[in-house]
């Protein structure tokens, strides 16, 4: 009786514990699920622990280590060895404008202090991209609740946060793409703010923006223009002036990314907008063998030909021979041009082809079911006149604009993953919401 009556109250109390521990993850994740501070935390933890478990920092050493920040890994080796903004292909061959220049000196700041191509640079560089894809959903949560509401606010954000397709970038690839996904991101917040916001405060803030953008990944500026007479048209059809916050934000976009390209003229000798490769990237894309895809074989670091080129002809005339090359082909047959970029606009929002192992197929089709899903969501915000609705069309059309005409890449569509995962969510939540409702009707 003794030991019957001692075990009453435990087996009592385990109930009790139990929804005591249910009421605490519920009041945690009332508050949690709307709280910037607990989806950055999530989001960079889940991260973290995947760079750890997965040991994704352990890049292979095959190639002299190119597969760790490829061309940028090799500038921010050179830049670390004290040869300066140069040499993106391993060879000493001078000063470069291959690629814009914020993220190659991250990687030289994080060389000098954690050595060159170690596991432990690579592990610090993963983390703060991990740090910037984690900071992403902020914007994503402030952008959707302004233009949708709370509940696809909190579904987008926190499919950012959780989604292992999402962490792929951030915790793989030594590279800024996650960095661009959170510049576009704010700036795209901040251009939905700047309607209504006062004082020319905010314009200064758009300006910078822009050109630590352009700094960092030189293609973000083609959403620039539509950006900036997006926001003169809404304050204009308001009443409210804007042409001196214009005039201050392009002083600043202008100031920001002058040092760069004078350094570009004083390295080359003739004006170079932040990058010198435009041309080369335009033949690996066109060409005899084009079929919409990249064509590696043709690049310096695939090709020991190319890459002799390269090194005698300097970087400047290589580049503008290959876009020789590339228009000779491309005005030969406009016809074949124009159905070379219509597969690689399929390419772009369908993923590219890949071998016919079923995990290359499942990839692919949830790449393109995100593509219908946030075309899909686009077109709904834009027939309800949802706000920011043209705003989203426009970045979805002239960001992506470029790469119908050079090549795809998946890595070239997380840019504007932020923005497609509101409008993912968005039509989700729409689809429930008009679900619930015929079920209402149908039993009323």
């Amino acid at each position: 009786m003794v030991q019957v009556s001692a075990s009453t109250p435990n087996s009592a109390s385990t109930p009790n514990k139990r929804r005591a521990i249910r009421g605490t993850l519920s009041d945690w994740w009332s508050e949690a699920r709307t709280s910037p501070f607990w989806l950055v935390i999530v989001a960079f933890g889940l991260r973290l622990a995947y760079i750890l478990l997965a040991h994704t920092y352990k890049f292979k050493p095959d190639q002299n280590d190119f597969g760790f920040g490829y061309e940028m890994g090799r500038i921010g080796h050179a830049i670390a060895t004290g040869r300066g903004f140069a040499d993106p292909f391993g060879p000493i061959t001078g000063p470069t404008g291959w690629e814009p220049p914020l993220y190659p000196y991250l990687i030289a700041s994080v060389f000098k202090l954690t050595g060159i191509y170690t596991h432990a640079s690579a592990f610090l560089l993963l983390t703060i991209n991990s740090v910037f894809s984690a900071l992403t959903c902020i914007p994503i949560f402030l952008i959707a609740r302004k233009c949708f509401n709370e509940k696809v606010a909190m579904w987008s954000a926190w499919g950012w946060a959780l989604l292992p397709t999402v962490m792929y970038w951030s915790t793989r690839w030594v590279w800024e793409t996650s960095l661009a996904a959170l510049l576009l991101a704010l700036i795209f917040w901040l251009t939905l703010e700047l309607e209504e916001l006062k004082g020319l405060t905010p314009w200064i803030g758009f300006g910078l923006l822009w050109g630590v953008a352009a700094l960092t990944n030189t293609s973000l500026i083609s959403f620039l223009p539509a950006s900036g007479l997006w926001v003169w048209y809404r304050r204009w059809k308001a009443g409210k002036p804007s042409f001196a916050g214009v005039a201050l934000a392009s002083v600043f976009f202008v100031a920001t990314i002058a040092p760069w390209l004078v350094r570009n003229y004083e390295a080359f000798g003739k004006f170079v907008f932040i990058r010198s490769n435009f041309g080369a990237e335009l033949r690996l894309g066109n060409g005899p063998g084009a079929d919409g895809t990249w064509m590696s074989y043709l690049h310096p670091t695939q090709n020991a030909l190319a890459l002799q080129q390269y090194e005698q002809m300097g970087e400047i005339a290589y580049v503008a021979e290959r876009k020789r090359e590339a228009m000779d082909f491309i005005r030969a047959d406009y016809g074949r041009f124009a159905w070379i970029s219509f597969k690689r606009f399929v390419y772009y929002w369908g993923g590219r082809p890949r071998s016919s192992e079923m995990s290359a197929l499942v990839d692919n089709s949830a790449f393109l079911a995100s593509s219908i899903l946030a075309f899909w969501g686009l077109g709904r915000a834009l027939r309800r006149r949802q706000p920011g609705a043209w705003l989203f069309f426009w970045l979805i059309v002239c960001y992506p604009a470029i790469y119908y005409f050079i090549y795809p890449h998946s890595r070239y569509r997380h840019p504007i993953e932020p923005i497609m995962a509101i409008l993912i969510a968005y039509v989700i939540s729409e689809a429930g919401t008009n679900t619930g409702t015929n079920a209402l009707d149908k039993v009323s």
